[in-house]
């Protein structure tokens, strides 16, 4: 006797009468790694941005990170864990006495704009880049994806680093973090646009398609009402995963001098600046290490829980499950025994 794929594989009766975004989030809640990294991930925003305040709003801590104070006990870290105090400077200070604390804090926020800008801009080209070579093939297909070939040859940080120098030479201080992803989001949609085109690749011989089609819908319309939506799915996993390399990626330029410069702060700026001290003050490079390491693994950790939700088949199989689910099963009738 066999199962029914639907109930061992979590599509059964308690997914019935569900819409696909209802099924999505009840898969992606039922995560506890991804839930528990998202309101990690909210948490550090949330100190970051009300901390230090940000576009002019004033943050509820005292210092700013690039004001100078008098050294504090050497500027040893004063946060203490049991009883919890903050102190007059938590994460220490450097050797100007400058805050520690608002500098991780003006670092964090540089470093997260930076990444969501990578993402959206890189997202987007990606997006539309993949859809056309996908959907419209031929001469479009060939051009665009040779295009791509020649993203993909030249080494990204090189690219990046040149694009973002020539952005910072011709725009403000207070503006070249957004000049920064700007510029890198332009070459790190590759990837995103080979996998949009696998899927419009697909997507494009189904049957709603060709429906769209006879009912003489637009080629816009078809790619981005009827085709898009199928592959968003695909598209929000990438992005979600491709951060967590743009943050690294943010923080390898700023450590070699080429991303986010003085007087504004980034994580991989606070590092390069103190990687001389890690012997002596060590808490300098402690600090914004954390905080990377903890953004990155939060962004995969979501990143997979989305890629969980969105493809079922990424479901691991419930081995428990599908014994309760045979053992709940009629058992058929045996022969009649012979008299």
């Amino acid at each position: 006797m066999t199962t029914s794929a639907p109930e061992i594989q979590g599509t059964g009766p308690e997914k019935q009468g569900l819409s696909q975004g209802q099924i999505v989030r009840k898969r992606f809640i039922g995560n506890a790694a991804a839930i528990a990294s998202l309101v990690i991930f909210v948490m550090i925003l949330v100190l970051a941005f009300s901390a230090g305040g940000f576009m002019g709003i004033p943050g509820w801590w005292k210092y700013t990170h690039n004001e100078v104070n008098d050294l504090i006990n050497g500027g040893r870290p004063t946060l203490q864990v049991f009883p919890f105090s903050f102190g007059e400077h938590p994460f220490g200070q450097d050797r100007l006495g400058r805050d520690t604390f608002a500098q991780t804090m003006r670092g964090v926020q540089i470093s997260v704009l930076v990444m969501f800008i990578i993402g959206i801009v890189g997202g987007a080209i990606g997006v539309v880049v993949g859809a056309l070579a996908g959907y419209f093939r031929g001469w479009v297909d060939n051009v665009l994806m040779r295009l791509t070939d020649i993203v993909i040859v030249i080494p990204l940080i090189i690219l990046a680093a040149v694009l973002g120098q020539m952005a910072s030479r011709v725009v403000a201080s207070n503006l070249q973090p957004l000049a920064l992803g700007l510029m890198v989001g332009l070459v790190v949609w590759t990837g995103l646009a080979r996998l949009v085109r696998a899927e419009f690749l697909s997507l494009r011989e189904r049957e709603f398609v060709d429906a769209a089609r006879i009912a003489g819908a637009s080629n816009a319309r078809i790619i981005f009402r009827h085709i898009l939506p199928n592959a968003v799915g695909v598209i929000i996993v990438f992005v979600t995963l491709s951060m967590s390399s743009a943050i690294l990626l943010e923080t390898s330029l700023s450590y070699v001098g080429m991303g986010v410069k003085a007087p504004d702060v980034s994580l991989g700026l606070l590092i390069s600046q103190n990687q001389e001290a890690f012997s002596t003050r060590p808490w300098l490079f402690w600090w914004p290490g954390m905080f990377i390491v903890a953004i990155c693994l939060c962004i995969n950790f979501i990143g997979d829980g989305l890629r969980d939700a969105f493809d079922p088949r990424q479901k691991k199989f419930n081995a428990k499950r599908a014994r309760d689910v045979v053992a709940r099963r009629p058992r058929p009738a045996g022969p009649a025994k012979e008299q």
